[in-house]
Protein backbone atom coordinates (compact mmCIF):
# COMPACT_ATOMS: atom_id res chain seq x y z
CA UNK A 1 0.00 0.00 0.00
CA UNK A 2 1.53 3.54 -0.86
CA UNK A 3 0.31 5.99 1.41
CA UNK A 4 1.95 9.19 -0.05
CA UNK A 5 -0.53 10.13 -3.32
CA UNK A 6 -1.26 13.98 -3.33
CA UNK A 7 -3.65 15.19 -5.38
CA UNK A 8 -4.11 19.45 -5.61
CA UNK A 9 -7.96 20.10 -6.02
CA UNK A 10 -9.40 23.57 -6.82
CA UNK A 11 -9.84 23.83 -2.77
CA UNK A 12 -6.85 22.12 -1.14
CA UNK A 13 -4.59 19.28 -1.27
CA UNK A 14 -5.78 15.44 -0.56
CA UNK A 15 -3.80 12.65 0.36
CA UNK A 16 -5.12 9.30 -0.88
CA UNK A 17 -3.48 5.53 -0.99
CA UNK A 18 -3.34 2.91 -3.76
CA UNK A 19 -3.91 -0.79 -3.05
CA UNK A 20 -3.84 -3.49 -5.87
CA UNK A 21 -4.01 -1.45 -8.90
CA UNK A 22 -6.36 0.94 -7.58
CA UNK A 23 -5.83 4.65 -6.20
CA UNK A 24 -8.64 5.49 -3.21
CA UNK A 25 -9.28 9.03 -2.08
CA UNK A 26 -12.04 8.84 0.72
CA UNK A 27 -14.02 11.90 2.55
CA UNK A 28 -13.11 14.73 0.96
CA UNK A 29 -15.66 17.41 1.28
CA UNK A 30 -17.21 18.69 -1.71
CA UNK A 31 -19.74 21.69 0.66
CA UNK A 32 -19.28 23.77 3.56
CA UNK A 33 -20.48 21.79 6.78
CA UNK A 34 -24.20 22.14 6.61
CA UNK A 35 -24.85 23.24 10.25
CA UNK A 36 -26.21 26.45 12.37
CA UNK A 37 -27.59 28.66 9.70
CA UNK A 38 -26.92 26.95 6.42
CA UNK A 39 -28.93 23.83 7.86
CA UNK A 40 -31.93 23.74 5.86
CA UNK A 41 -30.10 25.41 2.85
CA UNK A 42 -28.30 24.57 -0.38
CA UNK A 43 -25.08 23.41 0.24
CA UNK A 44 -22.51 26.55 0.06
CA UNK A 45 -19.15 26.13 -1.47
CA UNK A 46 -16.21 24.76 0.69
CA UNK A 47 -13.75 26.75 2.21
CA UNK A 48 -10.43 26.21 1.12
CA UNK A 49 -7.60 24.20 3.22
CA UNK A 50 -4.17 25.03 3.44
CA UNK A 51 -2.21 21.76 5.16
CA UNK A 52 -2.75 18.50 3.39
CA UNK A 53 -5.82 16.86 4.05
CA UNK A 54 -6.12 13.06 4.57
CA UNK A 55 -8.62 11.33 2.30
CA UNK A 56 -7.40 7.69 3.87
CA UNK A 57 -10.86 7.33 5.95
CA UNK A 58 -14.28 7.62 5.09
CA UNK A 59 -15.69 10.31 6.50
CA UNK A 60 -18.97 10.58 9.23
CA UNK A 61 -22.06 9.76 7.12
CA UNK A 62 -25.42 11.68 7.20
CA UNK A 63 -27.68 11.34 10.68
CA UNK A 64 -29.48 8.60 10.23
CA UNK A 65 -31.45 5.69 12.46
CA UNK A 66 -29.71 2.23 11.82
CA UNK A 67 -30.61 0.18 9.16
CA UNK A 68 -30.83 -3.36 8.78
CA UNK A 69 -29.54 -3.24 5.31
CA UNK A 70 -27.10 -0.88 5.89
CA UNK A 71 -25.91 -3.21 8.48
CA UNK A 72 -25.21 -6.33 5.56
CA UNK A 73 -22.58 -4.10 4.32
CA UNK A 74 -20.95 -3.92 7.06
CA UNK A 75 -20.41 -1.92 11.17
CA UNK A 76 -22.72 1.18 10.97
CA UNK A 77 -20.57 4.37 10.10
CA UNK A 78 -19.75 7.31 12.66
CA UNK A 79 -22.41 9.91 11.69
CA UNK A 80 -22.17 14.05 11.84
CA UNK A 81 -24.51 16.56 10.09
CA UNK A 82 -21.09 18.97 9.89
CA UNK A 83 -18.74 16.26 8.25
CA UNK A 84 -21.45 14.84 6.08
CA UNK A 85 -20.73 16.04 2.90
CA UNK A 86 -18.24 14.69 1.29
CA UNK A 87 -17.09 12.11 -1.46
CA UNK A 88 -15.24 9.04 -2.35
CA UNK A 89 -12.68 8.19 -5.18
CA UNK A 90 -11.70 5.08 -7.24
CA UNK A 91 -9.45 5.87 -9.99
CA UNK A 92 -6.48 3.47 -11.63
CA UNK A 93 -4.22 6.31 -12.40
CA UNK A 94 -3.89 9.92 -12.18
CA UNK A 95 -3.04 10.78 -15.49
CA UNK A 96 -4.37 12.24 -18.03
CA UNK A 97 -6.71 9.42 -19.05
CA UNK A 98 -9.94 11.03 -19.31
CA UNK A 99 -11.78 7.66 -18.18
CA UNK A 100 -15.70 7.51 -17.81
CA UNK A 101 -16.35 8.29 -14.38
CA UNK A 102 -19.48 6.87 -13.08
CA UNK A 103 -21.19 8.97 -9.85
CA UNK A 104 -22.68 6.54 -7.43
CA UNK A 105 -26.08 7.96 -5.72
CA UNK A 106 -27.02 5.22 -2.55
CA UNK A 107 -30.06 4.32 -1.46
CA UNK A 108 -32.36 3.97 1.62
CA UNK A 109 -35.88 5.18 0.96
CA UNK A 110 -33.86 8.61 1.58
CA UNK A 111 -33.85 8.66 5.34
CA UNK A 112 -30.69 5.70 5.53
CA UNK A 113 -27.18 4.80 3.68
CA UNK A 114 -24.45 6.31 2.83
CA UNK A 115 -21.24 6.43 -0.32
CA UNK A 116 -18.85 4.38 1.97
CA UNK A 117 -21.27 0.58 1.80
CA UNK A 118 -20.10 -0.46 -2.01
CA UNK A 119 -16.80 -0.15 -2.92
CA UNK A 120 -15.90 0.74 -6.69
CA UNK A 121 -12.95 -0.57 -6.94
CA UNK A 122 -13.88 -4.15 -8.99
CA UNK A 123 -15.64 -1.79 -11.20
CA UNK A 124 -11.72 0.45 -11.84
CA UNK A 125 -10.19 -2.48 -12.53
CA UNK A 126 -12.45 -4.32 -14.75
CA UNK A 127 -13.36 -1.10 -16.97
CA UNK A 128 -10.67 1.27 -16.26
CA UNK A 129 -13.44 3.75 -15.19
CA UNK A 130 -13.37 6.42 -12.13
CA UNK A 131 -15.92 5.71 -9.46
CA UNK A 132 -17.53 8.27 -7.78
CA UNK A 133 -19.55 7.72 -4.23
CA UNK A 134 -21.28 10.40 -2.16
CA UNK A 135 -22.66 11.39 0.76
CA UNK A 136 -26.13 13.53 0.70
CA UNK A 137 -28.62 15.01 3.85
CA UNK A 138 -31.12 12.61 4.60
CA UNK A 139 -34.13 12.89 6.30
CA UNK A 140 -35.74 15.79 7.69
CA UNK A 141 -32.11 17.08 7.44
CA UNK A 142 -32.13 16.33 3.43
CA UNK A 143 -35.98 16.90 2.79
CA UNK A 144 -37.97 18.99 4.70
CA UNK A 145 -40.57 21.30 2.75
CA UNK A 146 -40.71 24.51 4.21
CA UNK A 147 -42.15 26.73 0.94
CA UNK A 148 -43.45 29.48 3.07
CA UNK A 149 -40.29 29.88 5.08
CA UNK A 150 -37.80 32.33 3.88
CA UNK A 151 -33.93 31.77 3.89
CA UNK A 152 -34.81 28.12 3.33
CA UNK A 153 -34.61 25.29 0.47
CA UNK A 154 -36.91 22.37 -0.92
CA UNK A 155 -34.44 19.43 -1.91
CA UNK A 156 -31.22 20.04 -0.86
CA UNK A 157 -30.60 16.58 -0.60
CA UNK A 158 -30.83 16.48 -4.16
CA UNK A 159 -28.93 19.79 -4.23
CA UNK A 160 -26.17 18.12 -2.20
CA UNK A 161 -25.58 15.89 -4.83
CA UNK A 162 -25.54 18.74 -8.06
CA UNK A 163 -22.69 20.30 -5.77
CA UNK A 164 -20.65 16.87 -5.98
CA UNK A 165 -21.38 16.77 -9.47
CA UNK A 166 -20.08 20.06 -9.85
CA UNK A 167 -16.77 19.18 -7.61
CA UNK A 168 -16.51 16.27 -10.48
CA UNK A 169 -16.95 18.45 -12.90
CA UNK A 170 -14.31 20.65 -12.33
CA UNK A 171 -12.09 18.33 -10.74
CA UNK A 172 -12.12 15.01 -11.48
CA UNK A 173 -9.81 15.29 -14.91
CA UNK A 174 -7.14 15.25 -11.73
CA UNK A 175 -8.12 11.73 -10.60
CA UNK A 176 -7.87 10.40 -14.29
CA UNK A 177 -11.35 11.10 -15.01
CA UNK A 178 -13.27 13.00 -17.66
CA UNK A 179 -15.74 15.88 -16.63
CA UNK A 180 -17.45 15.48 -20.01
CA UNK A 181 -18.67 11.60 -19.92
CA UNK A 182 -20.32 11.13 -16.27
CA UNK A 183 -22.73 8.26 -16.27
CA UNK A 184 -24.67 9.27 -12.81
CA UNK A 185 -25.99 5.71 -11.12
CA UNK A 186 -28.42 4.56 -8.28
CA UNK A 187 -30.92 2.58 -6.28
CA UNK A 188 -33.69 2.68 -4.76
CA UNK A 189 -33.67 6.00 -3.14
CA UNK A 190 -30.52 6.60 -5.29
CA UNK A 191 -32.74 5.71 -8.62
CA UNK A 192 -35.24 8.23 -7.67
CA UNK A 193 -32.54 10.58 -7.18
CA UNK A 194 -31.08 9.73 -11.01
CA UNK A 195 -34.78 10.21 -11.94
CA UNK A 196 -34.77 13.92 -10.15
CA UNK A 197 -31.90 14.89 -11.45
CA UNK A 198 -32.85 14.46 -15.05
CA UNK A 199 -35.32 17.18 -14.50
CA UNK A 200 -33.68 19.66 -12.32
CA UNK A 201 -32.53 22.71 -14.59
CA UNK A 202 -29.38 23.28 -11.88
CA UNK A 203 -28.16 20.00 -12.94
CA UNK A 204 -27.85 20.45 -16.84
CA UNK A 205 -24.88 19.34 -18.22
CA UNK A 206 -23.30 17.79 -15.18
CA UNK A 207 -23.58 14.53 -16.22
CA UNK A 208 -24.59 13.13 -19.35
CA UNK A 209 -26.00 9.32 -19.41
CA UNK A 210 -28.06 8.04 -16.15
CA UNK A 211 -28.97 4.68 -14.69
CA UNK A 212 -31.75 4.64 -12.16
CA UNK A 213 -32.35 1.27 -10.98
CA UNK A 214 -34.93 0.26 -9.24
CA UNK A 215 -36.20 4.23 -8.46
CA UNK A 216 -38.30 5.72 -11.09
CA UNK A 217 -40.28 9.17 -11.73
CA UNK A 218 -43.47 7.61 -9.62
CA UNK A 219 -46.48 8.84 -10.82
CA UNK A 220 -48.06 10.08 -7.19
CA UNK A 221 -44.60 10.77 -5.84
CA UNK A 222 -42.96 13.95 -5.86
CA UNK A 223 -45.86 15.58 -3.86
CA UNK A 224 -45.61 19.07 -2.26
CA UNK A 225 -48.95 18.81 -0.18
CA UNK A 226 -47.20 15.45 1.49
CA UNK A 227 -44.20 17.45 2.19
CA UNK A 228 -46.18 20.15 3.73
CA UNK A 229 -47.67 17.46 5.91
CA UNK A 230 -44.77 16.10 6.83
CA UNK A 231 -43.16 19.68 8.19
CA UNK A 232 -46.54 20.36 10.09
CA UNK A 233 -46.10 16.80 12.24
CA UNK A 234 -42.43 17.49 12.65
CA UNK A 235 -43.30 20.38 14.28
CA UNK A 236 -45.70 19.25 16.20
CA UNK A 237 -43.65 16.67 17.68
CA UNK A 238 -40.85 19.41 18.27
CA UNK A 239 -43.66 21.81 19.91
CA UNK A 240 -42.55 24.14 17.56
CA UNK A 241 -44.32 26.95 15.71
CA UNK A 242 -44.60 27.13 11.91
CA UNK A 243 -42.18 29.42 10.21
CA UNK A 244 -39.95 29.53 13.18
CA UNK A 245 -36.88 28.34 11.31
CA UNK A 246 -34.31 30.22 13.61
CA UNK A 247 -35.71 27.55 16.71
CA UNK A 248 -35.69 25.18 13.97
CA UNK A 249 -31.91 25.44 13.17
CA UNK A 250 -31.26 25.01 17.41
CA UNK A 251 -32.74 21.74 16.97
CA UNK A 252 -30.07 19.12 17.96
CA UNK A 253 -29.13 16.96 15.45
CA UNK A 254 -30.20 13.71 16.70
CA UNK A 255 -34.12 15.09 16.88
CA UNK A 256 -34.08 14.98 13.24
CA UNK A 257 -33.03 11.30 13.16
CA UNK A 258 -36.67 10.08 11.85
CA UNK A 259 -37.78 7.36 13.56
CA UNK A 260 -37.59 3.46 12.47
CA UNK A 261 -41.33 3.00 11.99
CA UNK A 262 -41.58 5.91 9.58
CA UNK A 263 -39.38 4.42 6.84
CA UNK A 264 -42.13 1.75 5.94
CA UNK A 265 -44.88 4.61 6.31
CA UNK A 266 -46.89 5.20 2.66
CA UNK A 267 -48.11 8.46 1.88
CA UNK A 268 -50.37 9.00 -1.36
CA UNK A 269 -49.08 5.43 -1.66
CA UNK A 270 -45.35 6.31 -2.09
CA UNK A 271 -42.63 6.91 -0.31
CA UNK A 272 -43.16 10.29 2.35
CA UNK A 273 -40.06 11.67 3.22
CA UNK A 274 -38.24 12.72 -0.34
CA UNK A 275 -37.97 15.32 -3.38
CA UNK A 276 -41.23 16.87 -3.91
CA UNK A 277 -41.99 19.16 -6.85
CA UNK A 278 -40.64 22.80 -6.28
CA UNK A 279 -40.73 25.97 -8.24
CA UNK A 280 -36.86 26.92 -7.92
CA UNK A 281 -35.23 23.30 -7.24
CA UNK A 282 -37.50 21.11 -9.24
CA UNK A 283 -40.15 22.91 -11.14
CA UNK A 284 -41.77 19.88 -12.99
CA UNK A 285 -42.92 16.49 -11.88
CA UNK A 286 -39.67 14.25 -13.04
CA UNK A 287 -42.22 12.59 -15.67
CA UNK A 288 -43.88 15.36 -16.85
CA UNK A 289 -40.43 17.12 -17.56
CA UNK A 290 -39.24 13.77 -19.17
CA UNK A 291 -41.87 13.72 -21.24
CA UNK A 292 -41.52 17.15 -22.43
CA UNK A 293 -38.08 16.12 -23.76
CA UNK A 294 -36.20 17.89 -20.56
CA UNK A 295 -33.36 15.11 -20.37
CA UNK A 296 -32.92 14.30 -24.47
CA UNK A 297 -29.85 14.61 -24.16
CA UNK A 298 -28.65 11.79 -21.56
CA UNK A 299 -28.79 8.01 -22.48
CA UNK A 300 -30.72 6.04 -20.11
CA UNK A 301 -30.54 2.61 -18.58
CA UNK A 302 -33.29 1.96 -16.32
CA UNK A 303 -34.20 -1.45 -14.69
CA UNK A 304 -36.25 -3.22 -11.50
CA UNK A 305 -35.72 -6.59 -10.00
CA UNK A 306 -38.51 -8.98 -10.28
CA UNK A 307 -39.42 -9.68 -6.59
CA UNK A 308 -38.28 -6.33 -4.92
CA UNK A 309 -41.20 -6.01 -2.55
CA UNK A 310 -40.20 -9.36 -1.04
CA UNK A 311 -37.18 -7.52 1.09
CA UNK A 312 -39.79 -6.20 3.22
CA UNK A 313 -41.16 -9.67 4.05
CA UNK A 314 -37.50 -10.25 6.15
CA UNK A 315 -39.14 -7.67 8.49
CA UNK A 316 -42.22 -8.74 8.94
CA UNK A 317 -42.58 -12.66 8.50
CA UNK A 318 -46.33 -12.80 9.87
CA UNK A 319 -46.99 -11.34 6.87
CA UNK A 320 -46.17 -14.53 4.73
CA UNK A 321 -49.29 -15.58 5.96
CA UNK A 322 -52.07 -13.77 3.54
CA UNK A 323 -55.81 -14.38 3.10
CA UNK A 324 -57.31 -13.91 -0.27
CA UNK A 325 -59.41 -11.42 1.72
CA UNK A 326 -56.30 -9.77 3.21
CA UNK A 327 -54.44 -9.79 -0.09
CA UNK A 328 -57.88 -7.75 -1.66
CA UNK A 329 -57.58 -5.50 1.12
CA UNK A 330 -54.09 -4.51 0.55
CA UNK A 331 -54.74 -3.94 -3.44
CA UNK A 332 -57.99 -1.79 -2.82
CA UNK A 333 -55.64 0.34 -0.34
CA UNK A 334 -53.18 0.82 -3.24
CA UNK A 335 -55.76 1.54 -5.85
CA UNK A 336 -56.94 4.58 -3.57
CA UNK A 337 -54.24 6.59 -3.94
CA UNK A 338 -55.13 6.15 -7.75
CA UNK A 339 -58.80 6.69 -7.35
CA UNK A 340 -59.70 3.65 -8.23
CA UNK A 341 -62.76 1.23 -6.90
CA UNK A 342 -62.91 -2.59 -5.37
CA UNK A 343 -63.83 -3.42 -9.11
CA UNK A 344 -60.48 -2.57 -10.44
CA UNK A 345 -58.52 -4.28 -7.76
CA UNK A 346 -60.28 -7.24 -8.33
CA UNK A 347 -59.34 -6.98 -12.11
CA UNK A 348 -55.73 -6.84 -11.11
CA UNK A 349 -55.75 -9.66 -9.05
CA UNK A 350 -57.11 -11.96 -11.38
CA UNK A 351 -54.62 -10.91 -14.07
CA UNK A 352 -51.56 -11.68 -11.59
CA UNK A 353 -53.29 -14.91 -10.71
CA UNK A 354 -52.64 -16.40 -13.94
CA UNK A 355 -48.95 -16.51 -13.59
CA UNK A 356 -48.98 -16.83 -9.69
CA UNK A 357 -50.57 -19.55 -7.31
CA UNK A 358 -50.84 -17.73 -3.64
CA UNK A 359 -51.89 -14.19 -2.26
CA UNK A 360 -48.53 -13.41 -0.91
CA UNK A 361 -47.15 -14.12 -4.54
CA UNK A 362 -49.63 -12.03 -5.73
CA UNK A 363 -49.52 -9.28 -3.57
CA UNK A 364 -46.09 -9.01 -3.88
CA UNK A 365 -45.91 -9.07 -7.51
CA UNK A 366 -48.53 -6.20 -7.94
CA UNK A 367 -46.62 -4.17 -5.22
CA UNK A 368 -42.95 -4.70 -7.12
CA UNK A 369 -44.73 -3.18 -10.08
CA UNK A 370 -46.87 -0.26 -8.35
CA UNK A 371 -43.46 1.04 -7.23
CA UNK A 372 -41.05 0.03 -9.25
CA UNK A 373 -40.93 -1.88 -12.88
CA UNK A 374 -44.07 0.33 -14.21
CA UNK A 375 -42.82 3.71 -13.24
CA UNK A 376 -39.49 2.62 -14.77
CA UNK A 377 -41.43 1.18 -18.25
CA UNK A 378 -43.26 5.02 -18.35
CA UNK A 379 -39.76 6.63 -17.75
CA UNK A 380 -38.27 4.61 -20.44
CA UNK A 381 -41.27 5.19 -22.47
CA UNK A 382 -40.65 9.12 -22.48
CA UNK A 383 -37.73 9.27 -23.05
CA UNK A 384 -37.03 6.55 -26.13
CA UNK A 385 -39.49 9.29 -27.74
CA UNK A 386 -36.19 11.73 -28.02
CA UNK A 387 -33.29 9.71 -26.89
CA UNK A 388 -32.49 6.30 -28.87
CA UNK A 389 -30.30 5.42 -26.39
CA UNK A 390 -33.17 4.30 -24.13
CA UNK A 391 -32.05 0.82 -22.74
CA UNK A 392 -34.73 -1.53 -20.15
CA UNK A 393 -33.17 -4.61 -17.82
CA UNK A 394 -35.10 -6.71 -15.62
CA UNK A 395 -33.26 -8.46 -13.14
CA UNK A 396 -34.81 -12.19 -12.21
CA UNK A 397 -31.83 -13.78 -10.58
CA UNK A 398 -33.14 -15.55 -7.57
CA UNK A 399 -31.53 -15.31 -4.27
CA UNK A 400 -30.90 -18.82 -2.76
CA UNK A 401 -32.19 -17.83 0.70
CA UNK A 402 -34.39 -19.81 2.62
CA UNK A 403 -35.30 -21.91 -0.72
CA UNK A 404 -35.66 -18.95 -2.89
CA UNK A 405 -38.86 -17.58 -1.34
CA UNK A 406 -37.41 -13.87 -1.20
CA UNK A 407 -36.69 -14.12 -5.42
CA UNK A 408 -35.08 -11.33 -6.79
CA UNK A 409 -35.28 -9.31 -4.48
CA UNK A 410 -34.85 -5.50 -4.07
CA UNK A 411 -31.07 -4.48 -3.62
CA UNK A 412 -30.15 -7.77 -4.84
CA UNK A 413 -28.60 -6.87 -8.33
CA UNK A 414 -25.92 -5.02 -5.95
CA UNK A 415 -23.60 -7.40 -5.54
CA UNK A 416 -23.18 -8.06 -9.16
CA UNK A 417 -23.30 -4.60 -10.49
CA UNK A 418 -19.89 -3.50 -8.19
CA UNK A 419 -18.39 -7.32 -8.08
CA UNK A 420 -19.01 -7.90 -4.18
CA UNK A 421 -19.41 -11.49 -4.18
CA UNK A 422 -18.06 -13.15 -0.95
CA UNK A 423 -16.99 -16.61 0.30
CA UNK A 424 -19.76 -16.85 2.02
CA UNK A 425 -23.58 -15.53 1.99
CA UNK A 426 -24.57 -12.43 3.43
CA UNK A 427 -28.07 -12.63 4.28
CA UNK A 428 -29.78 -12.43 0.60
CA UNK A 429 -26.41 -11.52 -1.13
CA UNK A 430 -24.73 -14.75 -2.34
CA UNK A 431 -20.87 -15.56 -2.26
CA UNK A 432 -18.98 -15.81 -5.32
CA UNK A 433 -19.83 -19.19 -7.09
CA UNK A 434 -19.23 -19.56 -11.13
CA UNK A 435 -22.98 -19.23 -11.61
CA UNK A 436 -22.87 -15.80 -9.40
CA UNK A 437 -19.34 -14.56 -10.74
CA UNK A 438 -20.42 -15.11 -14.36
CA UNK A 439 -23.48 -13.06 -14.00
CA UNK A 440 -21.73 -10.48 -12.03
CA UNK A 441 -18.94 -9.82 -14.49
CA UNK A 442 -21.58 -9.16 -18.19
CA UNK A 443 -23.38 -7.36 -15.89
CA UNK A 444 -20.55 -5.23 -14.83
CA UNK A 445 -19.66 -4.89 -18.40
CA UNK A 446 -23.04 -4.10 -19.73
CA UNK A 447 -22.80 -0.78 -16.74
CA UNK A 448 -19.33 -0.42 -17.79
CA UNK A 449 -19.96 -0.02 -21.46
CA UNK A 450 -23.14 2.26 -20.66
CA UNK A 451 -20.58 4.66 -19.16
CA UNK A 452 -18.53 4.56 -21.94
CA UNK A 453 -20.41 4.82 -24.80
CA UNK A 454 -24.34 5.04 -23.75
CA UNK A 455 -25.16 1.98 -24.78
CA UNK A 456 -25.17 -1.30 -22.85
CA UNK A 457 -24.31 -3.86 -25.14
CA UNK A 458 -20.74 -6.14 -25.15
CA UNK A 459 -19.67 -9.74 -26.62
CA UNK A 460 -20.72 -11.52 -23.55
CA UNK A 461 -24.86 -10.59 -23.81
CA UNK A 462 -27.12 -11.21 -26.62
CA UNK A 463 -27.96 -8.01 -28.53
CA UNK A 464 -29.70 -5.69 -26.40
CA UNK A 465 -32.30 -3.48 -28.90
CA UNK A 466 -32.74 0.18 -28.01
CA UNK A 467 -36.03 0.61 -25.92
CA UNK A 468 -39.21 1.88 -28.43
CA UNK A 469 -42.76 1.86 -27.37
CA UNK A 470 -43.79 -1.14 -29.99
CA UNK A 471 -41.44 -3.82 -29.11
CA UNK A 472 -40.64 -2.72 -25.38
CA UNK A 473 -37.28 -5.20 -25.85
CA UNK A 474 -35.76 -6.08 -22.39
CA UNK A 475 -32.58 -7.76 -21.69
CA UNK A 476 -33.34 -10.41 -18.71
CA UNK A 477 -30.51 -10.73 -16.04
CA UNK A 478 -30.71 -14.37 -14.50
CA UNK A 479 -28.71 -17.52 -14.76
CA UNK A 480 -29.12 -17.09 -18.84
CA UNK A 481 -29.67 -13.66 -19.87
CA UNK A 482 -32.10 -12.93 -22.52
CA UNK A 483 -33.87 -10.36 -24.32
CA UNK A 484 -37.42 -10.20 -24.47
CA UNK A 485 -40.07 -8.25 -25.90
CA UNK A 486 -42.42 -6.52 -23.71
CA UNK A 487 -42.01 -9.30 -20.85
CA UNK A 488 -45.45 -9.68 -18.47
CA UNK A 489 -47.04 -7.79 -21.07
CA UNK A 490 -50.22 -8.54 -19.44
CA UNK A 491 -49.55 -6.87 -16.25
CA UNK A 492 -48.19 -4.35 -17.65
CA UNK A 493 -50.94 -3.24 -19.93
CA UNK A 494 -53.05 -3.61 -16.53
CA UNK A 495 -51.57 -0.74 -15.13
CA UNK A 496 -52.29 1.27 -18.27
CA UNK A 497 -55.63 3.38 -16.20
CA UNK A 498 -54.28 2.93 -12.90
CA UNK A 499 -51.02 5.06 -13.39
Amino acid sequence: MEDDIIVETTHGKVRGYSRRGVIKFKGIPYATPPIGNLRFKAPAPVEPWSDVRDATKYSPVAPQPPSALEALFGEQMPQSEAECLTLNIWTPRLDNGKRSVMFWIHGGGFITGNGASLDGSRLVLRGNVVVVSINYRLGYLGFLYMPEVPDTNANVGLLDMIAALKWVKENISLFGGNPNNVTIFGESAGGFAVSSLLAMPAAKRLFHRAIPQSGAAHKLGFNPIAGIKVYENLLKDLGLKKGDIEALRKVPTEKFIVPQDTILRIQEGVLRLGPVVDKMTLPDHPLDAIRKGFAKDIDIFIGSNLDESKLWLMWTPQANELTEEKLLQNVNNLMTYSKKDEKKSKELIEIYRKLRKTPRNIMDAISTDYMFRIPAIQLAKAQCEYQPNTYMYLFAWKSPMEGGKYGAVHALELPFVFGLLGNQDIGFFPRKTDETQNLSEKMMDAWISFAHNGNPNHNNIPELPSYDKEKRSTIIFDKEITIEEDPYSNERMAWDSIL
